[in-house]
């Protein structure tokens, strides 16, 4: 008879990428001023975002000096298909060496990216690239934005709990720079402009595998929340949007529905060991830090990757929690993200 319990999917690897240009934060603020010079009465007083955006470098697939001109939104999406592929192949490639699998042993392969458009889907383009099984099951999203690293690994897992066995690769990649608009000279672009970076991970899942225990994932929309992030579709592109109350919600919500989630598991707060959150901002950081109650360094790990690689969308939550893994971070350890809908990603992971 089946077991009434299922195997836990393992996290049996995780690799991430990064392209190869270095943005430093001082040279972006130069370039932003220069850009939007002429846009805003109050410009000096919002450069300060640079200097209070607790990132001091990023990644981006192009140069700097690209983004002082304007490209149309399919010059864009096709630097995004070929940097996507070639970062997924990187990282792809190091997380299978990690679980000393190659391709072929691959069954089922999740994609998570919002950042561009690719039809045939990321994972029919990397199979061209890399000798995987020509029967492998494939699952794109679109859509998650940030919120897509903790619920695409969700996602993930529970593909690996419903085949037991089968050899998951869960793979994310976002762009995020790639879709600046040179013609938008909105406040949400500029400060997209001191946020974004590009960045790609992989991880290898499977119930028949050693490594930290994936045991509980769950997710909450709020209603009436379309309108506080995501993407407005416009001629020349992704227009982004993400409201200036998301910090204030972050306080008065957060810790309600992260309790719900734990509720489901016969666990609360004082129970996890680990706070393993996906750094949108500093300010988001800081109020998760409110909302949770948490000690001054709990989230040092998300402060640390949002320093060095800026805001990378639904793959910085996977940033952090190879942080977390090369550093050994012991016991219970709970992955949250928040993103469009407006939602909120939970996945527990027994990292003992």
């Amino acid at each position: 008879m089946p077991s009434e319990h299922p195997p836990h999917p393992a996290l049996a690897s995780l690799a991430t990428a990064v392209p190869r240009h270095v943005l430093r934060q001082e040279d972006v603020r130069e370039v932003g001023e220069r850009l939007f010079h002429a846009d805003f009465r109050d410009l000096d007083r919002m450069l300060a975002v640079y200097r209070n955006a607790g990132i001091e470098r990023r990644y981006s697939c192009v140069p700097l000096d690209w983004y002082l001109n304007e490209h149309s939104f399919g010059e864009r999406n096709a630097l995004y298909i070929d940097n996507a592929v070639t970062l997924l192949q990187e990282a792809a490639t190091e997380s299978l060496d990690q679980a000393g699998l190659g391709p072929g042993d691959i069954d089922i392969i999740v994609v998570v990216s919002t950042s561009g458009i690719a039809t045939p889907s990321l994972d029919a383009l990397l199979m061209e690239a890399m000798p995987f099984r020509r029967d492998v099951m494939r699952l794109p999203i679109f859509g998650l934005g940030c919120a897509g690293g903790v619920v695409g690994l969700a996602r993930a897992a529970a593909m690996a709990r419903a085949h037991p066995g089968a050899r998951v690769l869960y793979l994310c990649v976002e762009l995020c720079g790639l879709t600046f608009r040179h013609l938008d000279r909105s406040k949400s672009n500029f400060i997209a402009t001191a946020l974004f970076g590009d960045g790609a991970a992989a991880a290898v899942i499977s119930t028949d595998m050693d490594g930290a225990a994936m045991t509980h994932w769950g997710e909450h929309t709020w209603p009436q929340s379309l309108d506080i992030m995501g993407w407005n579709i416009v001629d020349d592109g992704f227009g982004v949007l993400f409201s200036r109350d998301i910090p204030a919600m972050v306080r008065q919500e957060f810790r309600r529905v992260t309790e719900d989630y734990l509720t489901g598991q016969a666990i609360g707060l004082d129970d996890i060991d680990a706070f393993l959150c996906h750094p949108g901002g500093a300010k988001v950081v800081a109020a998760l830090e409110d909302a949770l109650d948490l000690d001054p360094d709990a989230l040092a790990l998300s402060r640390e990757v949002l320093r060095d690689y800026g805001n990378m969308s639904a793959a910085t939550v996977l940033f952090v929690l190879a942080r977390a893994l090369d550093q050994e971070t012991p016991g219970r350890c709970l992955l949250s993200s928040l993103g469009p809908g407006f939602s909120a990603g939970f996945l527990t992971l027994d990292a003992a």
